[in-house]
């Protein structure tokens, strides 16, 4: 980076710029083109031999290309690169020529202040070319025309290439390849003329039209730069008829003057050559090469006479220099040219009135057309740099420049510069400035060039004298003291706070404001007149002395403030509401509590002080259920509390001080009776007498049923538990504990068909808790067609106990062995077996006659009596009586159906001798007696009482007197199986589940 910045500083020549009105010393430096951002060109401090610090510099002149860090004066490049051939100065520049960019920099001295004034540095950067453009042929496709029999070694000049980088960076040399079929035709041979390199193309064998008369080959050009920059065109030779002379201009060089704003088509001169040849190939067209965007611009030539005439507005002030070529081609087919260059200088008119640009120097800036400056500057201070200069040039540019009017400002020489286009003056004061007696001034700068007839120009600068800030603020008296009394409305005013200040304008503009910032929460001032007000209601009861600080801060700069104290004593009124701890008040009380007893207590208070803090209390509505004493806020209760009946009690109480005007407050008081668990359960659905139907072939996880229940209690008190204690020994059942939802918990097999009495448990979570027990009837068959069979068994149900369970068909078992002998017998004694069976039936049917069972006849037996044991003592049991002969006769899957559906699988510990407890039935008109061919054939085993146990009779009693929705209360723990009815029973505990035999 060091060897890179010693390559662009080149060249250092600058002095020391003496104070104004001296003559600086121009400052070179050397820079490529095309450098990156941020890369040093210069550093002023160090070519200046100033110090590192103290100093301010600022760029004047050379923005956006240049930028200048204000402490150390280094100049350095900006995002904007450099570009030489952009430049406007270096535009047409002839080869050797430098081009310069010229910069300004201002220097303040931070050190003496800025009365001693700015300094000026003006500098030029030479701005050195670096190959960044590819040279370029003027057409991809270059056309040669050579005419045939072209003897060999005939050189043909091709197009040349241009490159708008100069010197080394230019074209450096030309080549040329061929393909196959004109290797032995054609080579290449690069003549130099002055400070161009000719490409010309060397005929090196002989050339027929009539074999082949065209040929493409591939010209390149190179550039001298490192690395070097190169493009190639395509040449395309056509072989044409001789023609053997090129044109010769009459001049090896044509120059004039062009008028600044020529008219269209004004005619600036007239080119001519001649070609010794005769007929088309002595025809000369003319035409403009190597021209710039300028020239291409402003300028055209007559193709036939080479006249050139301008065809686009001729600035000077933006073209002052045009340069080009004029090409002379026969028209010959073997078309032969030659070039000239031509010359043109614009010659200025005085059409530009001088300009006067007015900017800030140093520290003094300026905005929208205003500068400012303050009133205590010492005379001389410059207030502006004003900068004049006319894009004309000679007399038209010599500018006379002065300040119009009666100021105290003048235009002081910045050097003595012989540029007469561009001059520069600081504008400083030749007075001492007052604020008092002017505060701003309008100073017009008047411009005159010297051409004839003269132009002028103004501009105006607005200077504005700033007012010194050298009083402060004061209150008077120092501390201001007022009573407020309490109870206010925020907003209102508490007093006025005055300051005054002896300066004028902003330094006199007074802005208040409160100091404290506990105080700014209570109060506000009014930041422009002063005025105190209180923000928040004031309390004396919280505080009965407020003090702060205001302060006045006059608008000056730097500020000066003032300060006061403010003290603001709080008178006492009866502002305040007896008040009660709490929002609202909720107690809870157990139902039952006997009256006159306390349910609460609430506290009240009143900050006031004297009889406006003596509080008494009532109770409204006052409707005698409760009263409040008063001292000790007591809550006592006139009644005894049932949750059921109500259980919450509402009121409010009131709360009077004894002030003037007496003020009071209310509350509200929520009386909660809480519950006690004094209601069982009870069960709505189903009844105990009810039955659900599933067939054998009823799938796992289908609903069943589901037990209902209520408890007018709450709570935990209210929340129920189902469970199956009973009648369910193989756990098909399941309850959920929650819903009493009853499932099939497992498929049914055969030994599962007929009746199943669930025992359902009903148990809130009281303490100590109350259970129900409720009946669930399921029944198992494949049909269900005798519905009077279903409800005796449902019926025989209800009168077994609790502890029995009742679960489908005890002897399946059995019966399934029996099969298995049965089949094994019956090939052998089938025969045998009908005859049996034939005289069997026929000796039961004579039995039948004389003693059975006749439809219509009604049997003076009471069928609700408990069945006699045997009279005899010696123990023989009683021969069983046969079922009736029903009026109708029974089919015999019907009657199979009927004997297997009527048998319970119950928990029997037997006694043979044991009365049976039978039901009352209902059969509908012309049915079977049901009941009788019960009593007599049924399988069912009876209810067994054990001896402590009262007798049948009334056990019947008990199990008739269930309520309607045949539910069993009870209480205590869970091991309760039956209901409060069936406290004077005692159940054998853990009784088998089965037996093996019938009763």
């Amino acid at each position: 980076m060091a060897a890179l910045r010693r390559e662009f500083l080149l060249y250092l020549a600058a002095f020391l710029l003496p104070l104004c009105g001296a003559t600086p010393s121009d400052i070179l430096y050397r820079v490529p083109e095309e450098q990156p951002p941020n890369t040093l060109i210069g550093s002023l401090a160090a070519d200046q031999g100033l110090p590192d610090t103290g100093h301010l510099y600022k760029l004047e002149v050379g923005s956006p290309y240049l930028r200048v860090d204000g402490k150390t004066g280094d100049i350095y490049t900006t995002e904007i690169p450099i570009d030489r051939e952009t430049l406007r100065d270096c535009r047409n520049l002839f080869e050797g020529d430098k081009c310069y960019l010229e910069f300004e920099v201002s220097i303040t001295d931070m050190v003496k202040g800025l009365g001693s004034g700015p300094r000026l540095i003006e500098g030029r950067i030479e701005v050195m070319d670096i190959n960044d453009n590819t040279p370029q042929f003027s057409s991809p496709i270059l056309t040669l025309s050579i005419p045939e029999n072209t003897h060999i070694g005939a050189l043909f000049s091709i197009p040349m290439a241009t490159d708008r980088d100069s010197g080394n960076n230019g074209v450096a040399e030309y080549s040329l390849s061929t393909g196959p079929d004109a290797d032995q035709l054609f080579s290449l041979q690069v003549a130099v003329d002055t400070d161009e390199k000719l490409p010309q193309l060397v005929v090196m064998g002989n050339l027929d039209r009539e074999k082949k008369d065209s040929y493409d080959l591939n010209i390149r050009v190179v550039d001298g730069g490192r690395p070097a920059r190169a493009s190639s065109a395509l040449l395309r030779v056509i072989v044409t008829d001789q023609n053997d002379n090129a044109p010769k201009f009459e001049r090896s060089h044509y120059d004039a003057e062009l008028p600044e704003n020529s008219p269209l088509g004004h005619s600036v001169l007239q080119v001519r050559a001649n070609d010794a040849d005769t007929g088309t190939n002595g025809e000369i067209d003319y035409s403009l090469h190597q021209m710039s965007e300028a020239v291409q611009r402003l300028l055209r030539i007559d193709r036939s006479t080479g006249v050139i005439y301008v065809k686009g507005l001729v600035d000077r002030e933006e073209e002052n220099f045009l340069k080009f070529f004029v090409v002379a081609k026969d028209r010959g087919p073997n078309s032969k040219s030659s070039k000239v260059l031509v010359t043109l200088t614009v010659r200025d008119q005085n059409d530009n009135a001088p300009t006067i640009e007015i900017r800030g120097i140093g520290l003094v800036t300026h905005q929208h057309g205003v500068a400012n400056i303050s009133e205590d500057m010492p005379v001389g201070t410059p207030v502006a740099l004003v900068q004049v200069s006319d894009r004309d040039e000679g007399e038209n540019a010599v500018v006379t420049c002065v300040v119009a009017g009666d100021v105290p400002f003048q235009l002081q020489p910045l050097s003595e510069s012989t540029n007469d286009r561009k001059r520069k003056y600081f504008l400083q004061t030749t007075t001492l400035l007052d604020y008092e007696r002017v505060k701003d001034y309008r100073i017009e700068i008047v411009a005159v060039d010297s051409g004839n007839p003269a132009l002028s120009s103004t501009n105006s600068l607005k200077v504005q004298v700033t007012d010194m800030n050298d009083n402060t603020p004061s209150f008077s008296p120092a501390m201001l003291e007022v009573d407020f009394a309490e109870g206010n409305q925020p907003g209102d005013k508490v007093l006025d706070v005055v300051a005054t200040d002896a300066d004028s304008g902003s330094n006199a503009e007074l802005v208040y404001s409160i100091i404290e910032r506990s105080a700014s929460g209570l109060f506000e001032i009014d930041a422009d007149t002063g005025e105190v007000r209180v923000k928040n209601l004031l309390d004396r009861e919280e505080t009965e002395r407020y003090e702060f600080r205001v302060a006045a801060a006059d608008k000056g700069v730097p500020s000066k403030t003032g300060t006061a104290s403010v003290v603001v004593n709080v008178l006492d009124c009866n502002d305040n509401d007896p008040k009660f701890m709490l929002s609202g008040y909720s107690f809870s009380v157990i139902e039952n509590m006997p009256p006159l007893n306390p349910v609460g207590v609430v506290t009240v208070t009143d900050v006031d002080k004297g009889d406006n803090a003596r509080v008494r209390l009532f109770v409204e509505p006052d409707n005698g259920k409760f009263v409040i004493q008063n001292g000790t806020g007591n809550i006592l209760s006139s009644i005894s509390f049932d949750r059921e009946k109500e259980s919450t009690y509402t009121f409010r109480l009131k709360a009077v001080d004894a002030g003037e005007p007496p003020r009071s407050s209310y509350v509200g008081v929520t009386i909660n009776v809480l519950d006690e668990n004094d209601n069982a359960p009870y069960v709505t659905k189903p009844a105990n007498s009810s039955y659900t139907y599933l067939t054998p072939d009823t799938p796992p996880d289908t609903r069943v049923e589901v037990v209902e229940a209520e408890d007018i209690d709450s709570g935990p008190n209210a929340e129920l538990v189902y469970t199956i204690t009973g009648g369910n020994p193989y756990g098909l059942f399941h309850i959920s504990p929650t819903t009493g939802e009853i499932t099939l918990a497992q498929a049914f097999t055969g030994e599962h068909n007929g009746l199943h009495r669930l025992v359902v448990q009903v148990k809130d979570n009281g303490k100590p808790p109350r259970h129900t027990t409720a009946l669930v009837h399921v029944f198992v068959n494949d049909t269900k067609a005798n519905v009077s069979l279903i409800e005796v068994l449902v019926g025989h149900s209800l009168y077994t106990p609790l502890d029995r369970d009742i679960a489908g068909d005890p002897n399946y078992a059995l019966a399934q062995r029996s099969n298995i002998l049965y089949g094994s017998l019956a090939g052998i004694a089938g025969v045998i077996l009908v005859i049996v069976a034939v005289v069997v039936i026929r000796h039961r049917l004579q039995k039948d006659t004389k003693s059975g069972y006749q439809a219509g006849k009604k049997e003076s037996k009471d069928l609700y009596a408990p069945k006699q044991g045997p009279k005899n003592s010696k123990g023989k049991k009683s021969k069983k009586s046969k079922a009736p002969k029903p009026a109708k006769p029974l089919e015999e899957d019907e009657e199979a159906s009927l004997q297997k559906g009527l048998k319970f699988n119950l928990i029997n510990d037997t006694v043979s001798d044991s009365p049976r407890i039978h039901l009352p039935l209902n059969y509908p008109p012309g049915s079977p007696d049901l009941g009788r061919h019960y009593r007599s054939n049924s399988p069912l085993p009876s209810i067994q009482l054990q001896p402590q146990s009262p007798s049948a009779s009334k056990k019947h009693q008990a199990v008739q007197d269930l309520p309607a929705t045949n539910t069993f209360v009870g209480t205590g723990d869970n091991n309760s199986t039956g209901s409060d009815q069936y406290s004077d029973y005692s159940y054998k505990a853990n009784p088998p589940k089965y037996s093996n035999k019938q009763t």
